[in-house]
């Protein structure tokens, strides 16, 4: 019989009770490491396993880790956002991508810098839940959405957290189904384990007065969470955020190189339009989630969340008689914390106290996380002019050749670039390739 290729049931459970028999999670990683070789037959040389503090993502951040990916994290900067600068960490594998962003944030910081305005900041979940009848389902709308019922759904709600206050709940039906999508502050926190818990609260309260009320699962996906959601690019989900700038007419040909009729021209066919023709849903920029991603993953966030959290427009406009450029992103749905979950690790904190950010706030709840996505959505600005810009002068493919390759690839592509086509050498190399007959 031939032998499986995976660890059996019990194998499994033996490998996670490692830490808990051996009482060491490094030596648990090693033995659990070298037992998934032995049964794959596959190395993992390459993957690193020294060097990293495995008792910090006990029961928070990893199961059964068998070594740590090493990502670089270059700075993009300075960041010039509401009269303070940041040097911005960005971990990522793509070449240009860092140089890009600094680009943008030379152009944003030698026209006097950008603002930021932190419109809306509230995280989510909807439950869903079913009764025998949509009549029934109906009747729990209205409770949940009558004012005079709000304080007490309030007290209900904020009894599991300090800094979870409820904001407002919003209802929608499918039959006899019922999605209810509870919106609350978290403080510094991202906050969805806040959100849940307070959501559990109201679930229990409301058995009193419904106890023909199923909870089919504490999240309907009205959320929406890791999802791409009209719901979120229309209400909003963790912060949102509006970030401007303009850009004077020396600096859009002196440092990007190009013009403002062309960069307004580009977002309006790009963004806007050919977003629309596409269909999309929070789409309508240049490569938000490029910023967001790497952002994310050097600060500790979740990074599925980019999902949302790239939700952004980002809006064009020739401006003081069409000379200089006012640009600006908005975003909804930026979804972040500054304590929690991958925020206590060592590499991802330190990226947070570069920007100033790290843990909670002692002065003002929120006023971390809060800073935090403004950083993003500032950062998203500088990329999306950059990005803009090189696509306008037809730079895009030359830069990504010259940071997203090997040299040997671009020695190869700089031959290439240099040969010369003329229609005799087409015409050779098709008769060449023809059998002869």
């Amino acid at each position: 019989m031939k032998k499986s290729s995976s660890p059996s049931q019990k194998e499994h459970y033996l490998l996670i009770r490692l830490k808990q028999k051996l009482g060491d999670c490094k030596r648990a990683a090693e033995i659990r490491r070298e037992a998934l070789q032995r049964t794959t037959g596959r190395s993992l040389e390459g993957l690193p396993i020294e060097g990293f503090d495995y008792d910090s993502i006990l029961g928070q951040c990893c199961e059964m880790p068998v070594g740590y990916v090493q990502i670089p994290v270059g700075v993009a900067g300075p960041l010039m956002l509401n009269g303070m600068e940041f040097m911005v960490p960005m971990a990522t594998t793509e070449g240009c991508l860092v140089a890009s962003t600094n680009r943008g944030c030379k152009a944003i910081y030698a026209s006097g810098g950008a603002s930021s305005v932190l419109y809306a900041d509230g995280m989510t979940r909807a439950p869903v839940v079913r009764f025998e009848t949509a009549k029934r389902a109906s009747e729990l709308k209205l409770f949940l959405e009558a004012p005079d019922n709000s304080d007490t759904l309030s007290i209900v709600f904020n009894r599991s957290s300090r800094f979870g206050r409820l904001q407002g709940i919003q209802c929608a039906m499918a039959g006899k189904n019922l999605y209810i999508r509870f919106k609350c502050s978290t403080g510094d926190a991202m906050g969805m384990n806040m959100v849940s818990k307070g959501v559990q609260n109201v679930l229990d309260f409301l058995q009193t007065d419904f106890p023909d009320m199923e909870v089919i699962g504490l999240s309907g996906n009205y959320c929406s969470d890791k999802k791409p959601a009209a719901v979120n690019w229309i209400g909003g989900r963790g912060k949102s955020v509006v970030c401007e700038a303009i850009i004077k007419e020396e600096i859009v040909k002196k440092v990007l190189k190009t013009s403002v009729a062309s960069l307004v021209e580009l977002n309006m066919l790009k963004n806007l339009a050919g977003s629309a023709i596409a269909g999309s849903l929070g789409g309508f920029n240049a490569h938000a989630s490029n910023i967001v991603s790497a952002i994310f993953i050097a600060t500790g966030q979740d990074p599925a969340q980019n999902v949302e959290s790239s939700n952004c427009i980002t809006m064009m406009e020739a401006v003081n008689d069409g000379k200089d450029l006012h640009v600006s992103v908005t975003m909804p749905s930026i979804e972040v914390g500054t304590v929690g979950g991958g925020t206590q690790l060592a590499s991802q904190s330190a990226c947070l106290n570069l920007l100033g950010v790290k843990g909670a706030s002692k002065e003002s709840a929120g006023s971390n996380s809060g800073l935090l996505a403004n950083i993003v959505a500032g950062s998203v600005l500088a990329g999306e002019l950059s990005l803009m810009a090189a696509i306008a002068q037809g730079q895009l493919v030359k830069s990504h050749m010259k940071y997203n390759r090997s040299s040997k690839d671009i020695s190869q592509a700089a031959s290439l670039e240099r040969r010369e086509w003329s229609s005799n050498d087409i015409e050779g190399e098709i008769k060449e390739k023809q059998p002869e007959r």
